[in-house]
């Protein structure tokens, strides 16, 4: 859409539904299915508000209806009609490249003098012995669920399954989340993880971490993984569920778009791009999940207004000057942005960091939501990074994400005024520490012989 409002001549080949993965298995239906587990937590808390709530039903069928409406309700942003009227001409059916110049389409013929792959990715599948014999869900068919699992077996500790495991469990479901790595969300600040690991648990998930899965079997409604924690190998304890999800990281969708026919180099990680997403093709670029380690809906939304520009306009904007942020979107939701807690342990003290918790801001406070921080590396000053554990997180990195892209300081944070009482004031507060900090014993006494002269 971007491209045909500039004036270009532009064709959408799609083989299955627009809107892509986002829209249909992603994003859009997990989120609404967060918006109930929310009220759960929500109507949990409601005691220690004053408020008694008694008799709490969950209907799921009912809870499933509501995200399928607010997913056909977004839909018409990604309608046939809506491109169309842009401007753009839609091809249902399968694409692949002819040559470099050529793309077919059911047996029709389409010239470019520029192509997009944005065929993004689907969920991977680990190589666990049974698996492909046992029946699995992943986000891609857990939202057409229309009767919760009594017991629910999550493969993968990352923010995919701990947001739908923290969800089911507040429906009424027993999770447990297996994974092999020790922790979960193994790319986020180690804190930050051990919160969210809390706060799951109180919501009645159970974890079991650092352990391999030998084996998956079905023995009638049941699947059963067997699993083992020692270097041998030896199979220590079989746990087991009425239902499985599998959410063990995304594959790139690049098969059958015989893409050595339009010279475009390609491995298991996806398309291979430049810096300025560039193919091996020079008429070719690539965003989003089938090519960046980036795997959200606005790092592909950014890496696509960046291909307009590089493609149509001979840019050369790099994908690496992108900044982007990331958010879990458990209770309370993790975001992070820029440098990270590893980046600052591998500095060699040329980072800084600045921690304000959240039992020090009173919107916390009088909210009961006081479990979390807001936490900001900065290199003399110079905003680097920030992670934030909050009920509001994902809201609140974008004041930091700006900060970021537009150089900014602790400082500048501290003489931004926001507005009381805000969980967002933790960003004031944080940039207050950090001059408290610079106010040396030298400088004390500087202000002591001012004062002094100044009576």
């Amino acid at each position: 859409m971007g491209a045909a409002g500039l004036g270009a001549r532009v064709a959408l080949v799609e083989r299955h539904r627009l809107g892509g993965d986002c829209l249909n298995s992603g994003c859009v239906p997990s989120k609404a299915l967060l918006r109930a587990a929310k009220a759960i937590g929500e109507l949990r808390l409601s005691a220690s508000l004053g408020i008694d709530v008694s008799d709490v039903q969950v209907n799921y069928s009912r809870v499933v209806a509501r995200v399928h409406a607010r997913r056909a309700h977004i839909a018409e942003h990604d309608s046939v009609a809506r491109l169309r009227g842009a401007g753009v001409d839609v091809f249902f059916g399968d694409g692949s490249f002819a040559d470099t110049t050529t793309i077919t389409v059911d047996g029709a013929l389409l010239r470019f003098r520029r192509a997009v792959i944005a065929t993004g990715g689907r969920p991977a599948f680990p190589p666990i012995p049974g698996l492909d014999r046992v029946p699995f869900h992943t986000n891609e068919t857990i939202f057409e669920l229309t009767e919760l699992p009594r017991r629910l077996l999550v493969i993968g500790a990352g923010p995919v399954g701990c947001e739908l495991a923290q969800a089911l469990a507040r429906f009424g479901a027993k999770v447990t989340v297996v994974d092999q790595a020790r922790h979960l969300l193994g790319r986020e600040d180690p804190e930050a993880a051990g919160i969210i690991r809390k706060a799951l648990e109180r919501d009645g998930v159970q974890f079991e971490l650092g352990v391999r899965i030998e084996a998956a079997e079905s023995d009638g409604d049941e699947v059963r993984l067997r699993l083992s924690s020692d270097p041998d190998a030896q199979v220590n304890r079989t746990i087991v569920g009425d239902a499985l999800l599998v959410a063990a990281g995304r594959a790139p969708n690049i098969e059958g778009l015989a893409l050595e026919a339009a010279g475009v180099q390609a491995n298991s990680q996806g398309v291979v791009v430049n810096d300025r997403l560039q193919t091996s093709n020079h008429r070719v670029y690539a965003p989003g999940d089938v090519c960046s380690a980036y795997k959200f809906t606005h790092a592909a939304d950014a890496m696509s207004r960046l291909v307009v520009q590089n493609a149509l306009f001979f840019g050369r904007r790099k994908a690496s000057a992108l900044l982007i942020p990331w958010v879990t979107y458990t209770a309370p939701e993790l975001a992070h942005v820029g440098a990270t807690h590893a980046d600052v342990t591998a500095s060699g003290g040329h980072l800084g960091t600045v921690t304000v918790p959240l039992t020090d801001i009173d919107r916390a406070i009088v909210d009961d939501e006081t479990d979390g921080f807001v936490r900001v590396h900065h290199e003399r000053g110079k905003l680097r990074g920030c992670t934030i554990v909050a009920t509001h997180a994902g809201e609140m990195i974008g004041e930091a994400a700006y900060a970021l892209n537009h150089h900014g300081t602790l400082a500048r944070l501290s003489n931004t005024i926001h507005p009381y009482p805000t969980q967002s004031e933790a960003f004031r507060k944080a940039g207050d520490v950090y001059r408290r900090q610079a106010l040396t014993a030298r400088v004390r006494r500087w202000f002591t012989r001012y004062f002094e002269w100044t009576r």
